[in-house]
């Protein structure tokens, strides 16, 4: 038996089927589309009726208030926890944060615990959530589904959460999509994807863990089509449609793609695998997602990359900035193809060209391939999922962002991981050699209290703080100018000299000619805590300039038992453009977007004191010989915390309240017209 997630108090976790008429969550429907009801005019209701109406509806108000207004406890530190699950084991990657052995543990607060949930960011609010599945845009709705342990904030039995949105900002909780109710999932109902049919239809494809913990795909689709919320699924009678091949281990079979239509007319879908230490992605074709026929040539390998999990494969533009359908082929078009890597847990990816013909990819550049070359983002960033919205025409990424602190603070707070920001993503027309990532659209509309510092001049050294009132949730753009002569004048790099890396020197503390500059964020007056992004700039050998962009979290928290490292890489600056950052901050989780999103990084960050009115922000500038110019503009991100889950239920109480007033004015009409 599951346990039930805060949303689903308002949504039983174990729905029952309904006709193909009913809903198991009543959408928020136009008018027009409200099914007309014959009402009587002839009989008028009675005094005691209207009363018993008003005084049910009253009381209902009153709950729904007050549950809406109370904390729903997220896990009982008393409680045991259910049996540990080794992920290792179960044939998927480690999924908890590593803490070097003997760290002394912090005395972690209720308040610094509650503190460190996101406003902005989508999270269950309760228990351990990792990667992505399947997200969609389907009759209205944004859907994300989850992998989800309802028992417990550590990994543990996966299921598949649901969450509905119209923005991808404001987030709906609807009962769990799928539990693990058969023998071919009843280890684990697994990473999966969506694919839209040409009819509008929706079927899923997911890896299920067999109850011999083999690695199996399995067939789902809604159970009432019609219904825009897809609350109720129904797992195909032939599952499982796909097991593993002879000469693959049956727990290195896994995750499959959004499938796309091939010249031929056939579905052709993508998943992951390896064979010693060959990171493969495999290709199969099928007419009817129930028989499939795997395909002689390899979509793409990468020797030494181990593991290929959660394999991602999108046509992207090389003219238009907008997003293309999975099955999207032609002139000025590239494919990219990207897998997270079991061996280190970083999401890499690279650009290339597809031959639909043969099946094959093959990269621009066999030096920057898959696993060895770019990320997404070069912080904390894994499992990630792209899907075509047809909505705005574009390719929306989410990704999964895991705790780094210790796993006994995650159970006392009752929640672990997060997810990324949705965020577009498009091939960069300046230099087509990478992606450009960049928050959704609609997050701007959360944002109020702008504050702007025009031309801020910062001499070697210096730190100004920035009155921009409350920090814990901020989006900060920011541009920095340098005086390119000064910079021409320095001298390049001595032979034998130690190239740069953002995790290898130190931090934002370690001066040189030409960085670290940039903002600190979430910092205390005395500075003992705080987390730096920053540009470092290096002058290469030949007097190239190379640009870094780096966020440290070596200073962020006082505390012993969370992750401190330092995240960062190059990021691609062509001539004539200003250093730009954006860095969105939302408690625990701070966001890093270089050059338009050239460059990413994602960090968790667990200050002790850094934390509610007690967090400011700085600009500053480290370097020794260089003074930068900084214009920037800071906003304050709207939504409360998601800890609580009040404002679920806002519009029942509303509907009540509107009832209410009606029914009593209805009776009052009715004694003024007898009287």
């Amino acid at each position: 038996m599951t346990s039930q997630t805060s949303s689903d108090v308002e949504n039983p976790t174990h729905a029952p089927l309904l006709d193909d008429d009913d809903y198991g969550y009543v959408p928020s429907l136009d008018a027009s589309d409200q099914p007309s009801q014959p009402q009587e005019t002839n009989r008028q209701p009675s005094k005691p009726v209207l009363l018993l109406i008003s005084g049910l509806l009253a009381i209902g108000l009153l709950v729904a208030l007050i549950v809406g207004n109370v904390h729903i406890e997220t896990h009982d530190n008393d409680a045991p926890l259910p049996e540990r699950r080794d992920p290792i084991e179960q044939g998927v990657s480690e999924k908890s944060f590593g803490l070097p052995p003997n760290v002394s543990s912090f005395s972690w607060t209720d308040d610094m615990l509650t503190w460190q949930m996101p406003a902005f960011h989508f999270t269950p609010g309760k228990n351990w959530m990792n990667d992505p599945n399947g997200p969609v845009f389907y009759k209205g709705w944004y859907h994300l589904f989850y992998q989800y342990s309802p028992a417990a904030p550590v990994w543990g039995l996966i299921v598949w959460g649901h969450a509905v949105s119209r923005d991808m900002v404001h987030w709906r909780h609807l009962p769990i999509a799928m539990e693990t109710d058969k023998w071919y999932d009843v280890n684990g109902v697994w990473t999966g994807s969506t694919t839209i049919l040409p009819n509008n239809e929706l079927v899923v494809l997911y890896t299920g863990s067999t109850n011999e913990s083999v690695q199996v795909q399995n067939l789902a689709y809604p159970a009432n089509p019609s219904d825009p919320l897809l609350v109720n699924w129904v797992k195909d009678p032939a599952n499982p449609v796909l097991v593993p091949p002879k000469w693959i281990n049956i727990k290195d079979f896994r995750d499959p793609t959004t499938a796309w239509l091939t010249p031929e007319g056939k579905w052709r879908m993508v998943i992951g695998t390896k064979v010693n230490r060959t990171g493969i992605a495999i290709l199969y074709d099928t007419d009817d997602f129930k028989s499939y026929e795997l395909q002689n040539t390899r979509l793409h390998q990468v020797d030494g990359t181990g593991m290929w999990e959660c394999v991602d494969f999108f046509p992207v533009s090389k003219n238009e900035s907008g997003g293309l359908d999975t099955g999207v082929i032609g002139p000025g078009i590239k494919h990219i193809l990207k897998a997270s890597m079991d061996d280190d847990r970083c999401d890499y990816y690279a650009i290339g060209d597809y031959n639909p013909k043969t099946g094959t990819w093959v990269p621009d550049n066999p030096k920057i391939d898959v696993g060895i070359g770019l990320r997404y983002d070069y912080g904390i960033y894994y499992a990630s999922k792209t899907f075509y919205d047809q909505n705005k025409e574009r390719r929306i990424l989410w990704s999964w962002i895991k705790e780094t602190d210790s796993e006994s603070s995650d159970i006392k707070k009752g929640w672990a991981s997060l997810m990324a920001v949705p965020r577009t993503v498009a091939l960069d027309p300046l230099t087509g050699s990478n992606l450009l990532q960049w928050p959704i659209e609609e997050l701007e509309k959360i944002r109020s209290n702008l504050n702007e510092f025009n031309e801020v001049k910062l001499e070697p050294g210096s730190l100004v703080p920035l009155d921009v009132g409350p920090t814990s949730q901020l989006d900060i753009m920011v541009e920095f100018e340098l005086d390119k002569k000064l910079t021409d004048s320095l001298l390049p790099l001595r032979a034998g000299s130690v190239p740069y890396n953002c995790a290898g020197h130190g931090g934002a503390g370690v001066r040189d000619a030409l960085g670290p500059f940039g903002v600190l964020v979430l910092a205390n007056k005395n500075l003992t805590e705080h987390t730096p992004a920053y540009f470092y700039i290096v002058k290469g050998k030949k007097g190239e300039l190379d640009t870094f962009f780096c966020i440290d979290q070596s200073r962020s928290s006082i505390a012993k038992d969370v992750d401190k490292s330092i995240y960062g890489s190059t990021v691609p600056v062509l001539k004539g453009e200003k250093l730009s950052m954006r860095i969105l901050v939302d408690h625990s989780i701070v966001e890093g977007y270089a050059q338009g999103g050239r460059t990413c990084i994602t960090s968790r960050v667990y200050p002790t004191e850094a934390i509610n009115d007690d967090a400011q922000i700085f600009l500053f500038n480290n370097a020794t010989s260089i003074t930068v110019t900084a214009s920037l503009k800071t906003w304050q991100m709207g939504l409360s915390s998601t800890n609580g889950s009040g404002w679920v239920w806002i519009g029942p109480s509303l509907i009540l309240v509107v009832v209410f007033f009606f029914v009593v004015w209805t009776w009052q009409n009715q004694r003024n017209n007898r009287s």
